[in-house]
């Protein structure tokens, strides 16, 4: 894929953050764009920020539905008469041990951070396959590639994202697929992702959030957006967002294993504490 003018293409949690920047760098592109999220405040806030004349498709829609991702799904094929990509965007953050999470928060995380990417993929891949020029995009994060401390089940899902996603990419290669497949692994994004991220009982919201956004966010929506296009219009395999990703997935590599002990040493001094 060399140009997404007139390509359709999809973004899911399109309501703000990484999804809302996207939208409207495919849109200065000329691409068609269907947009999704679960809230409606801020999808309708990112459609008027398109450049005027941009075709665009809005939708609410909860990714971890599958029925609900179906029928979206057929919706936006009918409505464009096809499709180009997919970008698997729409994403939620659960802090905590995994002895004090409980059960219907890790079904919520799961539900979208991996089955929402599931069923994204899934659903539009036999129209992005006869599209003759697709490409599948699926968000990770940073800790697909390495693990962190009270971000177990983010951890379970981002990992299984990008394992997920490489094996599509082996499939579309070996089958010959006119499809690119490309895993992103965003590092610190100022996004409202830790504000409206839950945590178990035993954390502070407040000063999670504040943790994140302070100590861990360093790189704007904006700038993000414009490295994952490029990556999509180089056909990447993998992209990597922010030097901290760069940074500490190098890191990672370099101390093998060793990485948890040292990771878990740092952890203790800098993370907000835990009432008892």
């Amino acid at each position: 894929m060399k140009s997404l003018k007139d390509k359709v293409v999809v973004v899911t949690g399109a309501g703000s953050g990484i999804g809302r920047a996207l939208a409207i760098n495919l849109a200065r592109r000329g691409a068609l764009l269907a947009l999704s999220d679960v809230n409606q405040q801020g999808l309708d806030e990112t459609a008027s920020l398109l450049p005027a004349g941009t075709s665009v498709h809005t939708a609410l829609l909860d990714v971890a539905d599958r029925a609900a991702f179906t029928a979206y799904a057929a919706e936006v094929i009918e409505h464009f008469g096809g499709v180009n990509v997919v970008v698997n965007n729409a994403g939620v953050a659960l802090s905590g041990r995994v002895a004090d999470l409980e059960w219907q928060d890790i079904d919520w995380i799961i539900g979208i951070d991996w089955w929402g990417v599931v069923h994204g993929t899934k659903l539009f891949l036999p129209a992005i396959i006869e599209s003759g020029d697709g490409h599948v995009v699926n968000i990770s994060s940073l800790f697909g590639l390495l693990a962190m401390p009270d971000q177990a089940f983010y951890n379970a899902a981002k990992f299984a994202v990008r394992g997920f996603t490489e094996a599509l990419r082996e499939e579309m290669l070996i089958d010959g697929h006119p499809v690119g497949v490309t895993s992103v692994h965003p590092g610190g994004i100022k996004t409202a992702v830790a504000r409206s991220a839950r945590v178990s009982s035993r954390d502070d919201q407040v000063a999670t959030a504040k943790f994140f956004d302070e100590k861990l966010a360093r790189m704007s929506p904006e700038r993000a957006a414009e490295i994952i296009v490029r990556g999509i219009l180089k056909n990447q395999a993998r992209v990597l967002v922010g030097l901290d990703a760069h940074a500490l997935h190098n890191f990672a590599k370099f101390t093998g294993s060793r990485y948890q002990d040292i990771v878990a040493i740092g952890a203790k001094f800098v993370m907000p504490k835990k009432t008892p």
